[in-house]
């Protein structure tokens, strides 16, 4: 049987909701064989407080090259990398394993608080990361952090960050708009022209693990020869679903449901170029 394969590079969360454990269930429902290498483990609890326990390269190598020479990949994302150590031995490591399809979710911060980026690193993932990126994912805290404060407060500021985040270097920049106000407005651009992706904007805070899904549905999107602009269009209408039905559980922010997208057929994603 012939299915396209996608690994995840990224934390492994405990709860369930984010990281590999939402990027394996998102490969899933796009019937696309998931692999994972896992950087760090994230578990926070009033209990034991805030828990991001890194892994070493050599544990990370070793689940690459494991990958690489079993299974093989046609498409790639990297979620939360957390070290500059990390950050530079994945963008060495991604220069020489082929993969052409690069999706680069710039993890900073958890829904549940927890800082999933050193401060130290962000200035490697600029510099070394970004620039090998098919596509950037950032949200808006991520993509002002990227751009040195900059003030997002409109879908102008989305396009205006959009057009200095592609200065990077990726190939194409998707500035999420879900802290805006309105339609869930987000921006991809590639160079030369904008396009807006508006959905409805869903009134929860049960979205833990949206960002994490939304790249890994574009990572599968490419992984099956989608091109980039009809790999986020589905990816828009897959966690627009996930996070309609967002799932509660004993305690903090609730996942987004994976299987929405499959079993609810209600997601409309409206897909305007602009100048």
């Amino acid at each position: 049987m012939d299915i396209k394969r996608a690994v995840t590079i990224a934390g492994s969360a405990a709860r369930g909701g984010a990281g590999i454990q939402a990027d394996l269930k998102t490969f899933q429902e796009f019937d696309v064989f998931g692999t994972t290498a896992v950087t760090a483990i994230v578990a926070r609890n009033p209990r034991t407080g805030q828990g991001v326990f890194p892994q070493s390269w050599d544990a990370i190598e070793a689940q690459l090259v494991t990958i690489e020479e079993d299974i093989g990949a046609d498409a790639m994302k990297t979620g939360m990398l957390f070290t500059k150590e990390i950050i530079d031995h994945v963008a060495h490591w991604i220069q020489n394993s082929g993969i052409k399809n690069i999706v680069v979710d710039p993890v900073m911060i958890g829904k549940m608080g927890s800082a999933l980026l050193e401060v130290d690193a962000m200035e490697s993932m600029k510099e070394h990361l970004i620039p090998l990126a098919t596509i950037i994912t950032p949200n808006m805290p991520e993509a002002s952090y990227l751009l040195n404060g900059m003030q997002l407060n409109s879908v102008e500021d989305l396009k205006e960050a959009a057009k200095k985040l592609k200065e990077l270097g990726p190939e194409f920049v998707l500035v999420k708009g879900g802290r805006l106000e309105g339609p869930a407005v987000d921006v991809l651009y590639d160079g030369q022209k904008f396009y807006l992706l508006e959905a409805p904007r869903i009134d929860t805070i049960h979205t833990n693990g949206a960002g994490c899904s939304y790249s890994a549905a574009i990572a599968a999107g490419l992984a099956k020869g989608e091109s980039v602009l009809d790999a986020v269009t589905e990816a828009k209408k897959f966690i627009t679903a996930g996070i309609r039905h967002s799932l509660t559980f004993i305690a903090g922010v609730g996942p987004t449901y994976h299987a929405a997208y499959r079993k609810f057929d209600e997601t409309a994603v409206t897909v305007t170029e602009v100048k």
